[in-house]
């Protein structure tokens, strides 16, 4: 079998390295001097030993061409403004194996090198065309199936490929949460939409498997099967020894992975198909039948550079790149094609070129299809709402008979209570969905047995099992993974982060990965959920900063979110319905923030008042998307906006200012603040002879901002205004932690300083 030499770099000074890359190909063939064998019968091993046989190999050496076609066509049609994505998959082409080994039910989320995983996989449903599909993508048409135009994405709906963009590690949390989710379904009779013995499958590079969200997935995987509990998801490293400009030290990552007990290790050779196909296939075995996490090591290389921008002979040596680019994958499947007998020379560069001239074809038409241009249809995707269709879901009430169950009996139903306070009140409309929706689920640290930090959670554990509602470890980028794993697989979650401040430790599992897949899938792909979030300030006596934290806008800026904070136990049940109903209807991604120091509130004015408890709003009350509360609605002398906390603080000072000079005061509790109801607050603003925003976020990021900006937008701007907000600082200890945030008094002192109208 000929080893020729790859094309040396100075015989091609005026090429760059995809062109080299090109010629090495066609050189390695036309100069190939081995002895063919005898075409093997399909069914045959390709070569003698291997486990792949000939027909695996044609198809997946296909695959291969395809990849790499793709990757030298986007660096020609990029200067020409066709192609708009780069980030090619060329020295990755064995990952076609991962593909052939596995189902197109298998749900895959894809590192961006997956070319040929990606046409390997098309092979799995007929009439599909991987490289129209891919081309489209690259040219960002809106016929693209994958994102209609929003991203160079791998992805498709029909071979079970959700879209990523490009991770560094962060689909690998709802990878695993998609395994677990697998083996949840059938334990909570939910219908799985893919077969029960579905593995999920995740890649990634070397130098991603150092990221802190990679090793949180690592470790949440081995944290499960050391439990003994099924975790069928397959970790694919293509290891190409380097990030972008940074080596990987050799060695490195056997020595990382090869021993973790309970992450079982692999090793297979993507570099040839003959020797490496075996080890594949053991792996996928392996993690099919175990049920257990399966780490697989395949060895890949990097050629052409990161993307068409990584001008690599700027930073690295000629011989070094030419000694890599001697070990393109392709070379040794060129060998394999040759020494099989199932091509000769001439029939091999005809298909190589036809392929290329394949992949051309589609793109020039690709350039041809629409691109999108207007706003509407750009976000579409990003954030649907069906306002009746959401209103008649929250207010269904047909599950009468499961509530009498759980409640204990008509009696006991918290209709039938006496007024409580926001955290009891939290408590039975959690009851309530989960009677309505047997598919949801709950979970986080310690809200199970002990029922949450502030037994917000109480008995749910005992009413609805451990199936249902069941503790994490400590790791929030974990509880985020799940919860997107669970709605991939059609399940309700209710996820708990048990304070605002520890959301920021995962915040891109929601907005780079849950908040994004509808936009990023063309609405195809959903991942519904509602995230139970404690936080914002004023809690005595506990806490500091991390139990303390109002920095709303870390929810406020990610697009497609919504954000709903009651303030009051009754606003709070029929939010949770609004907002269940938008996941189910709208595959929403929402977050419930829930105001600690409201929790236990029981009074407003005066101890004992009982005026900040509510009774209980009955399974067929919801409250709209965007609706607020006002407290008058006909008050106009000053008008008060505010949310969660400020709630009753702008009561008990709208009551002193009233007094004091003697002007009706409105207050108005937006309750929803992302997206902020721009309407609802120039309506209430409207006729408005001064106006007040109460914001216990921060001066420079909160909600007043938005508040002021829709009153200014709406040409209110000229009526007397005032802003009382937190100050720019973090929460400090024990009573201190009052002084930096808005109270009664700031609020009552902010009425004086407005201007007197005559």
């Amino acid at each position: 079998m000929s080893t020729a030499t790859p094309v040396i770099a100075a015989r091609h000074r005026g090429l760059n390295r995809a062109e080299i890359c090109d010629q090495n190909f066609i050189e390695f063939v036309r100069d190939w001097d081995g002895k063919a064998r005898t075409a093997a019968a399909m069914d045959q091993p390709v070569l003698p030993g291997s486990a792949c046989s000939a027909s695996d190999f044609l198809d997946l050496f296909e695959s291969q061409l395809v990849s790499r076609h793709l990757d030298l066509m986007a660096r020609v049609l990029r200067v020409r403004n066709k192609v708009f994505y780069t980030i090619g998959s060329s020295g990755h082409e064995g990952n076609a194996m991962v593909a052939r080994l596995t189902r197109h039910t298998d749900p895959a989320f894809l590192h961006y090198r997956s070319g040929a995983f990606m046409a390997e996989r098309f092979r799995k449903l007929p009439g599909m065309d991987p490289v129209m599909d891919s081309a489209l993508s690259f040219a960002a048409s809106k016929d693209d199936p994958a994102s209609g135009g929003r991203h160079k994405v791998w992805g498709s709906k029909p071979l079970w490929v959700l879209p990523q963009t490009s991770t560094i590690a962060s689909h690998l949390p709802k990878a695993l949460g998609t395994a677990l989710a697998i083996e949840q379904a059938p334990r909570v009779g939910h219908a799985l939409p893919i077969p029960s013995d579905s593995i999920a499958i995740c890649s990634f590079g070397d130098a991603s498997s150092n990221h802190a969200t990679a090793q949180t997935a690592f470790n949440a995987a081995a944290w499960t099967a050391y439990q003994k509990l099924p975790a069928p998801v397959l970790f694919v490293c293509e290891d190409n020894g380097i990030g972008i400009s940074v080596k990987t030290p050799g060695g490195w990552v056997e020595r990382n992975f090869s021993m973790r007990r309970d992450l079982d290790y692999f090793q297979a050779d993507g570099l040839d198909l003959a020797s490496g196909f075996a080890d594949v296939e053991s792996a996928v075995e392996h993690c099919r039948r175990t049920r257990r996490p399966t780490f697989l090591h395949l060895r890949t290389t990097r050629i052409m550079g990161h993307a068409g921008t990584d001008f690599e002979i700027e930073w690295r040596s000629v011989e070094e790149l030419v000694k890599l680019e001697a070990g393109d994958p392709l070379l040794r499947s060129a060998a394999i094609a040759l020494e099989s007998g199932l091509f000769d020379k001439d029939g091999l560069l005809a298909r190589y070129e036809a392929i290329r001239a394949r992949c051309f074809a589609a793109a020039e038409e690709a350039d041809r299809r629409p691109k999108l241009q207007q706003l509407a249809e750009i976000i579409a995707p990003l954030a649907p709402y069906t306002p009746a269709a959401v209103k008649a879901e929250a207010e269904r009430s047909d599950y009468a008979d499961k509530r009498l169950a759980v409640f204990g009996g008509e009696q006991k139903l918290p209709e039938n209570a006496p007024p409580r306070h926001l955290a009891i009140q939290i408590n039975q409309a959690l009851h309530d969905l989960f009677c309505k929706y047997p598919e949801s689920l709950m979970f986080g640290e310690d809200i199970a047995q002990k029922g949450g930090v502030y037994t917000v959670t109480k008995g749910m554990h005992k009413a609805f099992g451990n199936k249902r509602v069941f503790n994490t470890l400590l790791d929030e980028t974990i509880i985020l993974g799940l919860a997107q794993g669970y709605a991939n697989m059609g399940l309700l979650p209710i996820p708990e982060i048990q304070y605002l401040a520890y959301f920021h430790n995962a915040c891109d599992q929601i907005r780079g990965e849950a908040a994004s897949l509808q936009f990023f899938s063309n609405d195809q792909y959903r991942n519904p959920m509602v995230v139970r979030i404690a936080g914002l300030g004023y809690q005595k006596g506990f806490g500091g900063h991390f139990h303390n934290d109002n920095s709303v806008t870390a929810l406020r800026d990610i697009p497609g979110l919504v954000v709903g904070c009651p303030s009051r136990g009754d606003d709070a049940a029929c939010m949770l319905r609004t907002l269940a109903a938008l996941a189910r209807v709208d595959g929403r991604v929402s977050v419930f923030l829930e105001p600690i120091a409201l929790y236990m509130t029981k009074d407003l004015h005066e101890a004992g008042d009982g005026q900040w408890l509510f009774p209980y709003p009955e399974p067929g009350q919801a409250m709209p998307l965007g609706e607020g509360r006002v407290y008058p609605a006909e008050a106009s002398d000053l008008v008060i906006f505010s949310y969660g906390n400020g709630v009753p603080m702008s009561l008990r000072a709208a009551r002193v200012i009233e007094a004091t000079h003697g002007w009706k005061v409105r207050v108005v509790d937006l309750r929803w603040l992302v997206p902020l109801n721009e309407e609802f607050i120039a309506e209430q603003a409207r006729g408005a002879r001064r106006i007040i925003v109460v914001d216990e976020g921060r001066h420079s990021a909160g909600v007043g901002e938005g508040v002021i900006t829709a009153i200014v937008e709406a040409g209110l701007g000229a009526t007397p205004l005032r802003r009382v907000v937190g100050a720019d600082t973090f929460t400090p200890l024990a009573g201190a932690a009052l002084a930096v945030l808005p109270a009664d008094a700031d609020i009552v002192a902010a009425a004086a300083n407005l201007e007197p109208l005559h």
